[in-house]
C-alpha cells in the first residue's frame, strides 16, 4: 500500500491506496489520511472527514469535498442522482462538480452488513442507518467507514465487479465482521473467495494495541488461533526493582509482581479471518501505518485521549 514516507512536511491532502486495487480501471478506492483539509478543531488543516462534536459541519463538508474529488468520484452516471459541491466547499474546482453520493453508516461495532443498490435519501444523508459493512454492484455509489483506530477493510470482486467496505474494531473483529463479508458477497452477487481481493487499511497495530484480559477471553472463544494474535510483555517499575522490600506481600514468592501487559495484533486477526473464509493470502494487503504512532499523518482515538477526527475508507465502482 502505498504511504507517506516519514519525516517529509506533510501539508497536501493524500490519498493512500492498496497497489493490487489500483490496477482495476472501474475501481474507486482510497484511504484518507488527516492532512491537506479545512478543519482546525484538532490541528491545522486537518481533513476531518466525520461530523463529530468538535468540528464545525461545514468544514467537514469541504473535507468531504476535497476527498470525494481526490478520488476521482466525479462526473455524472445516468444509474444515481448526483450532489453538488457548495459554494462554501470549493477549493478552485468550478461551481456545480458533480460528486458520487457517499453512503455511510452509524457504526456501533457490530456485525451489521447493508447491501446498497441505490443511494436512497436516508443513505445519502448517512451516518442515518446502523451497521459497520457495506456492500454493492452498483455503480456510481462510494460506500464509505469511518476509522480513527479500528481497521478499515475493502474487499473487491473483480469477476462480478462488487465491493465491500468494512470497520473492524475488535468488537466486529470477534464477531467475524469480514468473514461475514466475505458470505454477504458470495450470497447477493456469486463471489468466490478466491477470486476476491482485499485492502487493510492504516489502524492501530499490535505495537501500541494494549487490551484487557477479557478481550483475550472473547477471542480464545472463537477462534482457534487466538493465541497467536496476543502478545505479552512483562511490565518493569524502576521503583520495584531498587526497592523490593517495599512491595512485600504474605502471598509467594513474596513480592507482588505487576500484571503483564496485553497487546492484540489486529491486522493479523483479520488477515487470519480473510484467510480462513477462502481468501488467498496473497491477495491481501495490509498498511504499514499504525494510527497510533502516526498522529502526524492518521487520527487516532488512543493516540489523542479520544478528542480527534476521523478517516474515511471509501470505495466505488465506474459505470463507463
Amino acid at each position: 500500500m502505498k504511504t507517506q514516507t516519514r519525516g517529509k512536511k506533510i501539508t497536501e491532502l493524500n490519498v493512500l491506496r492498496a497497489r493490487h486495487l489500483t490496477a482495476l480501471p472501474w475501481l474507486v478506492h482510497g484511504f484518507s489520511t488527516r492532512t491537506g483539509g479545512f478543519s482546525s478543531a484538532y490541528g491545522k488543516s486537518d481533513l476531518n472527514l466525520g461530523f463529530t462534536s468538535d468540528d464545525a459541519r461545514s468544514a467537514v463538508e469541504r473535507n468531504r469535498a476535497a476527498f470525494l474529488r481526490a478520488l476521482g468520484a466525479t462526473g455524472r452516471n445516468r444509474l444515481v442522482k448526483h450532489s453538488k459541491i457548495p459554494a462554501s466547499g470549493q477549493t478552485g474546482q468550478k461551481r456545480g462538480t458533480l460528486l458520487w453520493p457517499l453512503v455511510t453508516l452509524r457504526q456501533v461495532h457490530s456485525d451489521i452488513i447493508h447491501c446498497v443498490d441505490s443511494a436512497s435519501g436516508e443513505l445519502q444523508t448517512g451516518d442515518l442507518q446502523t451497521g459497520d459493512g457495506l456492500i454493492t454492484a452498483t455503480p456510481g455509489l462510494l460506500l464509505a467507514i469511518q476509522t480513527a483506530d479500528c481497521l478499515p477493510v475493502i474487499l473487491v470482486d473483480p469477476k462480478h465487479r462488487a465491493i465491500g467496505v468494512f470497520h473492524a474494531g475488535w468488537r466486529g473483529t470477534v464477531q467475524r465482521i469480514v468473514e461475514k463479508g466475505v458470505g454477504e458477497m458470495r450470497r447477493h452477487f456469486g463471489s468466490g473467495p478466491r477470486d476476491l481481493r482485499a485492502a487493510i487499511g492504516p489502524g492501530v497495530h499490535e505495537c501500541c494495541y494494549e487490551v484487557g484480559e477479557e478481550v483475550r477471553t472473547k477471542f480464545e472463544s472463537q477462534f482457534p488461533y487466538a493465541a497467536e494474535l496476543f502478545r505479552e510483555v512483562k511490565e518493569s517499575d524502576p521503583v520495584r526493582e531498587k526497592y523490593p522490600l517495599l512491595f512485600l506481600t504474605a502471598r509467594a514468592p513474596g513480592h507482588g509482581e505487576l500484571p503483564p501487559k496485553l497487546f492484540l495484533d489486529l491486522v493479523e486477526a483479520n488477515r487470519r479471518q480473510l484467510v480462513s473464509s477462502g481468501v488467498p493470502a496473497k491477495n491481501i494487503d495490509a498498511s504499514p501505518l499504525c494510527t497510533n504512532c502516526r498522529v502526524d499523518l492518521l487520527f487516532s482515538y488512543r493516540g489523542e485521549k479520544g478528542k480527534t477526527g476521523r478517516m474515511m475508507a471509501v470505495t466505488g465502482i465506474r459505470g463507463d
